[in-house]
């Protein structure tokens, strides 16, 4: 482990390209480290949202005149010369969603990559020990006013007890839908399980109750009508899935919040 972590390496780990032993040690630098942290949900948020907007774009079969120009004997139009075209072509739309500072915008990403978000924020955090959350369990009532306020909707913190899992608080995050809250807990061998809430994206209508493994973190999440609730953790599918059932269940049937 460094003093320091080189960025080059921040965004190796965003792209998937990091040995698993380096992998390992940046996610602990990052565990300790809010600020860059921060730095690389965004970075993971901009790919995906990247990813959404072009990936069906760059996967579209070529024209089929197109693809029989480049068979002729004599081509009128160089084959070289179509590909850098297609090249800038693909070019331009990066560029356009890079420019969403300058006032593009940008399709938001689809609720296919909330587990990832999910599962990036519960490691980046979970493995913390002096600051695992910024607001603890001791304020409840403080959190539940602080993170509802900011994201946009009544909040309540699911209650694991009978599950073996305690409340230790919660912290405001981000992505590309807005602001994020994120619940963690604890059972008494010190295993940690995070709720991830956010904003669901316009027109979203999958309401289906899902799985998914990301990078060894489990994932279950389901969309509640403007909203999506993901909970992840590394304490089995079983395990996990009974506390995503639990959560589902009480947050269907919580009163709202005044």
């Amino acid at each position: 482990m460094t003093d320091n972590m080189h960025e080059d390496e921040l965004h190796a780990y965003v792209d998937g390209h990091l040995p698993e032993t380096r992998r390992i040690e940046v996610e602990a630098w990052l565990a300790a480290h809010p600020g860059d942290a921060a730095r690389v949900q965004a970075w993971a948020a901009q790919n995906q949202s990247l990813h959404a907007a072009f990936d069906s774009v760059l996967n579209e079969p070529l024209p089929l005149n197109l693809v029989r120009a480049t068979r002729r004997p004599a081509l009128a139009v160089p084959f070289k010369a179509i590909a850098a075209g297609l090249a800038m072509l693909v070019t331009g739309l990066l560029g356009y969603a890079i420019g969403v500072g300058s006032g593009a915008q940008v399709p938001a990403a689809p609720t296919a990559y909330m587990p990832r978000d999910a599962a990036i924020a519960h490691v980046v955090f979970s493995p913390e020990m002096r600051h695992p959350v910024e607001v603890d369990a001791a304020h409840t009532e403080h959190l539940l006013a602080w993170l509802s306020k900011r994201v946009g909707t009544p909040l309540q913190a699911p209650d694991f007890s009978a599950q073996g899992f305690e409340l230790l608080g919660g912290r405001l995050l981000t992505s590309e839908t807005g602001p994020v809250a994120q619940f963690m807990y604890q059972d008494r061998i010190e295993r940690r399980v995070t709720l991830y809430v956010r904003r669901a994206l316009a027109g979203n209508t999958e309401t289906a109750f899902r799985h998914a493994t990301e990078n060894g973190v489990d994932v279950f999440y389901w969309i509640d009508g403007d909203f999506g609730y993901a909970l992840a953790g590394q304490i089995g599918r079983q395990s996990i899935g009974e506390l995503a059932d639990a959560a589902y269940r009480q947050l269907a049937t919580a009163p709202a919040r005044p």
